[in-house]
C-alpha cells in the first residue's frame, strides 16, 4: 500500500502511530494543524470585534437618539454616555456628578 493511503487509512481506524513507530497528525490534507476557526487568540479577537460593532451599531433609532438627548443634557458625548452604559449596565442622571465629572476629566 502507498505511505500515503496507509496513513490515511491508519487515521481513518483511529490509530496515530505506524508500524514504523512515527506519529501521524491527526489533521487532513490542507489543513495546518493550528487551531481550528473559532478557537485560540484569533477566534477570542474575532468573537470581540464581532460584539462590539454589534453594540455601536445595532442601537434602534429612538434609542440613540434618547441616549443622544441625556448625554447633552449632562454634558457627555454620546459615545461617552453610551460607553457608560455598556461598560457599567447602568444609565447616568444628574445624581451621578461624580462619575461624570471623573469622565469630563478623561476627555481631556
Amino acid at each position: 500500500m502507498h505511505l500515503r493511503r496507509h496513513r490515511f487509512a491508519l487515521i481513518a481506524a483511529g490509530r496515530t502511530e505506524t508500524p514504523r513507530g512515527v506519529a501521524i497528525p491527526l489533521y487532513g490534507i490542507g489543513h495546518n494543524g493550528g487551531p481550528k476557526w473559532g478557537e485560540g487568540r484569533m477566534g477570542l479577537y474575532m468573537a470581540w470585534k464581532k460584539a462590539h460593532l454589534k453594540a455601536w451599531t445595532d442601537v434602534p433609532q429612538p434609542i440613540a437618539m434618547m441616549r443622544m438627548r441625556r448625554a447633552k443634557r449632562l454634558g457627555l458625548t454620546y459615545r461617552e454616555y453610551t460607553l457608560e452604559i455598556l461598560e457599567r449596565g447602568r444609565h447616568l442622571s444628574e445624581a451621578d456628578g461624580d462619575r461624570i465629572a471623573e469622565i469630563v476629566a478623561a476627555r481631556q
